[in-house]
C-alpha cells in the first residue's frame, strides 16, 4: 500500500505541475460541488497514468493478484470519502487522515490556492512535499464559487465533451 500510494500520490502532484497532465486531470477538478462520486469522475487516460503509477512498481515484484484487488477497493473506498460532502470532525486526525475536511482545499478553483493536499490515503506526503495545508475554519463551498477551474469558467460540464477537451 505505502509504494503505491506514493505514486500515484507523485502522479498526482506532477498532474498539477505539467501541463500535458493537468489537460487530462483537469476533468477530475471540472466539477463545481463536492460529492462522493466526484473522486471516481476522471479521464480515462488519466486514470491509467495513476494506476500505472501505482501499480507497475509492485506488478515489477510480483504483487499478488489479492493484493491488488485490495489496493484498488480500499482506493474506491478513500475517494469515495476524500470527496464527500460531509462534515467531519477529525480533530488531530485531520493532519494524518486524507479525507474531505483537508481534501476539499485541494480542489479552490484557483489554481495555486488549490495546489496543495495531494495525498490519497494520508497526508504524509504532502507534509514531506511541503504541500500540506489545513484550516478548520475554511471551508471551500460551490455557494461561493470557490470550486472547480478557475483558469478554464467555461470548462464542459457534459462528460462526453470531457473526453475530448485535453486534445483541443
Amino acid at each position: 500500500m505505502i509504494v503505491a500510494y506514493f505514486w500515484i500520490t507523485m502522479a498526482h502532484y506532477f498532474s498539477h505541475k505539467y501541463k500535458v497532465l493537468w489537460r487530462l486531470h483537469a476533468v477530475h477538478h471540472s466539477v463545481e460541488r463536492m460529492y462522493g462520486f466526484n473522486g471516481l469522475l476522471k479521464h480515462p487516460l488519466h486514470q491509467a497514468i495513476e494506476l500505472s503509477a501505482g501499480t507497475l512498481p509492485l506488478l515489477l515484484i510480483g504483487m499478488p493478484l489479492e493484493i491488488g484487488a485490495l489496493l484498488g477497493f480500499s482506493a474506491t473506498i478513500q475517494l469515495l470519502l476524500q470527496h464527500s460532502n460531509v462534515d467531519m470532525r477529525l480533530g488531530p486526525l485531520k493532519y494524518v487522515w486524507a479525507v474531505a475536511p483537508g481534501h476539499r482545499h485541494h480542489h479552490v478553483k484557483d489554481g495555486t490556492r488549490g495546489d496543495v493536499n495531494f495525498g490519497l490515503f494520508t497526508h504524509l506526503w504532502d507534509h514531506l512535499l511541503g504541500t500540506f495545508v489545513t484550516n478548520s475554519n475554511e471551508r471551500p463551498s460551490p455557494r461561493d464559487g470557490e470550486l472547480g477551474i478557475g483558469s478554464q469558467p467555461n470548462y464542459p460540464q457534459n462528460y462526453i465533451s470531457q473526453l475530448f477537451q485535453p486534445f483541443k
